[in-house]
Formats: structure tokens, C-alpha cells, sequence
């Protein structure tokens, strides 16, 4: 497992900590699958009954690291672990907490939709900024978002893409609660205590009911909006975009 994650296990709830704090834990293809074998290992271990997804520093995931994205576009693999790792949260049997401390961007923001409890700092900042990329949405956004939102939210949100507030996140049904900052640890882990203290088996149960009226659809949807975000990624209006990201400048599409 890469230092980039930090993994322990105590009173039956595992911490899945990203810790990449220099580069607001951006996702790089490596760390995509030492989390998805991070999930795994939780979800099979019977003295795991919890799994806290968070971080070590006070960003969550400033979303996926560009300069990896831009080095693994023209391979045909490249959007594999991703979707692998999208596959396996979408799919865990037991109970998932997200801790958000701050920033919170495309994936970092996306992932919320497939955890169970989510809580966030009141500095917290999310955003989607998937078009702005010369991108599409991920992680199951294009189905789960409208269904918590609504269409014309949704499309704010995905297509417009300006960042929003934990108290707006809360509003939309994305988060459950926002706490103070210096609370949100020790909040974040009491819950996750009174979770790991219910009968476990009903808990697993319950989640799988409230998740088995969307998994196929959902399963669809993952493939396909991999499969089109693959295909933007070769496109001329990403490239822009990208290298804008890359050069600190914003992205001029008047050509396209």
C-alpha cells in the first residue's frame, strides 16, 4: 500500500485516510487502486464494520491529478482503475462515512454520492467542474445528482460548474450534516462508533435494500459515462482545457 494512504483499523471501524496533502490529495491512477484494494480489504474483514473514508490534512480531494490524466490519455487503459474503484464503493456491503474537511472537487465531490453518511466542515468547498474541463460527468453524477437535485440543479451543478458551499451541500441532499471544524474528527468518529455498535448484519442489510433499486442502472451508467469521459479526454476542447489548468490560465474554446 503507497504512503499516499493511510489505513488502520481500531474497534471495528476502518480509517481510509488520503494523504497527499502537497497536492490536496489529487487522485493519480496508482492511488485509484490502492483504494479500491483499501475497499476491498475493509469489506471482507469481519472485524470491520465501518469504513471512514477522509483524509490527513484539510483538503478532501481536490479530484483527479491532471498531469497524470494528461500522461495516461492516450492509453486505452487509462480510465480503468477509476472505474474499477467507482465499481467497488458503488458495491460495498457495509456502511460507508465520508469526512470532508475542505476542498472537494470533480471525483472528490462525486464519491460523496455512493457513501452513506457524509459530514462536512463548515470550510468545506465543493464543485464539479466537469465542462469547464472540456469534460463529462463521472462517478454516477449524471444519475444520482438529478435524483437528488433535480434536472436544472444538476445541470448547474455538472455543466455550469462553480463551486458551492457545505451549507449548500446540505441543502441538496449531497452531505448530511455540517459541524465546526475543529469538531468534525471527533463528531465524524462518535457517529461512525454509534454505527459500528448497531446489529451488523441488519445494518448491511438495510444499506443493500435502500441501493438495490438503482444497481443495475447504476452499473449501466458507470461503464457508460466512463466510456464517453475516455472519449473527451482525446478531444480538442479537453486538450485546451487541460493545458489552461496546467499553465494557470483559463481555457479559450472560441475556436471550437
Amino acid at each position: 500500500m503507497s504512503e499516499l494512504l493511510n489505513v488502520t483499523t481500531r474497534d471495528r471501524i476502518c480509517q481510509i485516510l488520503l494523504n497527499r496533502p502537497e497536492k490536496k490529495n489529487a487522485l493519480t491512477l496508482a492511488m485509484y487502486e490502492d483504494l479500491t484494494q483499501a475497499l476491498i480489504s475493509a469489506d471482507g474483514d469481519p472485524d470491520v464494520r465501518v469504513i471512514l473514508l477522509g483524509s490527513t490534512s484539510d483538503s478532501f480531494c481536490s479530484g483527479n491529478d491532471i498531469a497524470d490524466f494528461i500522461a495516461a490519455a492516450s492509453r486505452p487503459d487509462a480510465v480503468a482503475a477509476p472505474l474499477t474503484f467507482l465499481q467497488t464503493i458503488a458495491a460495498l456491503a457495509k456502511p460507508v462515512i465520508a469526512v470532508v474537511p475542505g476542498v472537494a472537487v470533480g471525483i472528490g465531490t462525486t464519491i460523496l454520492l455512493h457513501c452513506d453518511l457524509v459530514i462536512a466542515s463548515d470550510q468545506a468547498r465543493f464543485q464539479l467542474p466537469f465542462a469547464r474541463l472540456g469534460l463529462v460527468p463521472e462517478g454516477g453524477s449524471s444519475l444520482l445528482l438529478p435524483q437528488l437535485a433535480g434536472h436544472r440543479r444538476a445541470f448547474e451543478l455538472l455543466v455550469m460548474g462553480e463551486a458551492f458551499s457545505a451549507a449548500t451541500a446540505r441543502e441538496l441532499g449531497l452531505i448530511n450534516r455540517v459541524v465546526m471544524h475543529n469538531s468534525l474528527k471527533d463528531l465524524a468518529m462518535l457517529e461512525a462508533e454509534k454505527l459500528a455498535a448497531l446489529a451488523p448484519e441488519a445494518v448491511r442489510q438495510s444499506k443493500a435494500m435502500l441501493r438495490s433499486h438503482i444497481r443495475n442502472q447504476l452499473d449501466a451508467v458507470l461503464v457508460a459515462e466512463v466510456k464517453q469521459f475516455a472519449a473527451r479526454l482525446q478531444s480538442a476542447e479537453a486538450a485546451e482545457a487541460l493545458q489552461a489548468f496546467m499553465e494557470k490560465r483559463e481555457p479559450d474554446f472560441s475556436r471550437f
